[in-house]
């Protein structure tokens, strides 16, 4: 029996967490200083390996060695030992996972999902990096900051890639010098989980709950820890790992299961949580992970969705952060999965798409929750940005047309027409399961409020997501959009420059940068140059990323010249250890981190 129950227990709840040995070799641990100073970062291999990302010719590397991962600094609460409940109820998890309810899918087997740069890593103080190539423009004074999914744990069961707990990268720039620190956003759901010793939740939405026989075990397991009191669900449960958001004076981490995190970096860099944010009680259930800002008013725009009615909420914040009165939304098909939405000027506009919430899927159909509907006809609903009530909305049919993300959005001057720029997911039911199987097709689509006249057209072919503008240019007409190369999705090869202000006939790929063989970055950001100059070109500035060669296994920083048709190399950052892939990121200027630190 003890054996049994020593083999359910693998891994070992209080253990770090470690991707599997036969997928991904352990990467060595290395000593770190904590003395609230950062650590100073010396170069090995760094010329050679940044060349390589850069797709130059590299001369022969140093050292062919692992990069080190540093263990979590000594001002962080060290895990606690299992409790002998906690034991008790990881056995029967241990069992659900390995006997009701195993992994047998590679895209929700953790072996495989957290294999390679997809692997997490633990948390990394304040650590000083060394500019390899080029130099840090002034214009870049502030903070870099990557959002993404990182498990504390290493899952026991089925775990879907956005499961994990979040993780920021931030890479604080000042006077030319760099300070990358990662660090997990601390919700509820992480704290718990680490004095506990143990994992204690299950996603919902994408590997939580597969069937009837193993929803029920694990909402009578669940059950059991409530009345345990090893949680409290009023406290929530998000995991706070997609995107950021920076208004009302406050950046917030943020996940769409659960209430936005307020987070601030302190002066040398290092990255606080500062609690679950309900904005005075007015903001009761979850929100978006895409708020959109806009940038003359400073009005921070978002929704909510879920499996009852209303399916769908919007509401917004004012100039100072102040929550606004909910909008109910009752006319959607049913249950549906709006990830994100855009603003113009005077509308707010939600896409109704084939990808919606079937709680019956997953209790009769052994899928989760979240599923592509063949049968259902897309569609584009318009409210005004004000509303107070839904009675303004008009839908308006889009078949085959599923974004995923949206680019942006704006009014043509006659006030009538309404144009949005999008990635299309193509086919919509690989969402979540076969992303190595996705198209994302941007599109323009034109709708004409009068006439209710709805046209849509390819901007380009090419395999293209995670795309971004100058966010100067929200909600009013853009010309320029920066967009990740799926190679195939969810990696990304290089960055591309759109022209969406080119008519049908023009070629409109203004600029491209490829990343050599092995090497794959994420989502880009754009950062102006001279931000607040009205006469500044929409395109001066520059673009960042974080690349990461899967060859030496170590990762750059890199920032490209948004306005060269190459997008020339104009800094890389060597990083101190390697970042994995994520989500959504931000870049928030050195006068906005002070605000923070009020």
């Amino acid at each position: 029996m003890t054996s049994f129950l020593s083999s359910l227990l693998l891994p070992a709840p209080h253990s770090p967490v470690r991707p599997a040995q036969s997928f991904v070799p352990f990467l060595k641990i290395s000593s770190v200083r904590t003395n609230g100073k950062p650590q100073t970062y010396r170069k090995t291999a760094g010329a050679s390996a940044t060349a390589k990302i850069l797709n130059q010719s590299p001369q022969a590397p140093e050292s062919s060695s692992l990069p080190n991962v540093a263990g979590p600094s000594s001002g962080a609460k060290r895990r606690g030992e299992p409790t002998v409940p906690a034991a008790v109820f990881s056995v029967f998890d241990n069992i659900i996972n390995n006997f009701i309810d195993p992994p047998v899918h590679p895209s929700v087997d953790p072996r495989y999902v957290l294999s390679g740069n997809f692997a997490p890593v633990d948390e990394l103080p304040p650590t000083e990096c060394e500019v390899v190539e080029g130099s840090l423009p002034p214009c870049l004074d502030g903070a870099y900051i990557r959002n993404g999914p990182n498990p504390q744990y290493f899952p026991r069961g089925p775990y879907h890639p956005f499961d994990g707990d979040g993780m920021l990268h931030s890479i604080k720039i000042s006077q030319g010098q760099a300070t990358l620190c990662s660090r997990y956003v601390k919700t509820y759901k992480y704290t718990t989980e680490r004095d506990a010793g143990t994992p204690l939740h299950h996603n919902v939405l994408f590997s939580g709950y597969n069937g009837l026989t193993a929803s029920a075990a694990r909402v009578a397991l669940n059950t059991a820890r409530t009345l345990a009191g090893q949680f409290d669900l009023e406290n929530g449960f998000g995991l706070a790992n997609t995107s950021l958001a920076f208004f009302g004076n406050r950046l917030y981490a943020l996940a769409e299961s659960d209430l936005p995190y307020s987070v601030r970096l302190t002066s040398n860099g290092d990255i606080e949580t500062l609690g679950r944010h309900d904005f005075n009680g007015k903001l009761l259930r979850n929100m978006t992970a895409h708020p959109k800002i806009d940038p003359e008013t400073s009005e921070a725009f978002a929704f909510r969705y879920g499996p009852i009615p209303p399916f769908l909420t919007y509401f917004y914040f004012d100039a100072n952060g102040n929550k606004q009165p909910d909008v109910p939304i009752f006319s959607t098909s049913g249950p549906c999965f709006p990830h994100d939405f855009a603003i113009t000027k005077n509308h707010a506009i939600f896409p109704d798409i084939q990808l919606g919430i079937n709680p019956m899927k997953m209790i009769f159909g052994g899928g989760s929750p979240v599923g592509a509907d063949p049968i259902k006809v897309p569609k584009v609903g318009i409210i005004p940005r004000y509303a107070k009530e839904e009675s303004k909305l008009r839908w308006f049919d889009t078949p085959g047309f599923n974004p995923i993300h949206i680019i942006n959005a704006w009014e043509e001057e006659d006030g009538n027409t309404i144009v949005m720029i999008a990635p299309n997911m193509l086919p919509i039911e690989h969402t979540l399961e076969r992303m190595d199987l996705v198209h994302c097709l941007v599109e323009k689509v034109t709708i004409d409020l009068k006439t209710g006249v709805v046209k849509r057209r390819p901007i380009s072919v090419k395999n293209l997501d995670l795309a971004v503008i100058n966010p100067a240019y929200t909600a009013k007409q853009n010309r320029y959009v920066y967009a990740a190369i799926g190679d195939p999705m969810p990696k990304f090869s290089g960055v591309v420059k759109l022209d969406v202000s080119k008519g049908e006939s023009q070629e409109c790929t203004e600029g491209v940068r490829m990343y050599a063989p092995g090497c794959y970055g994420g989502e880009p950001f754009f950062v102006a140059r001279e931000p607040g100059n009205p006469d500044a070109e929409e395109d001066d500035g520059y673009v960042v990323s974080y690349v990461h060669d899967e060859n030496t296994r170590e990762s750059t920083f890199l920032v490209m010249d948004a306005k060269s048709p190459e997008l020339d190399i104009v800094a890389a950052v060597k990083l101190p250890r390697r970042v994995p892939y994520g989500i959504h990121g931000l870049f928030v200027r050195e006068t906005d981190l002070h605000k923070l630190q009020c």
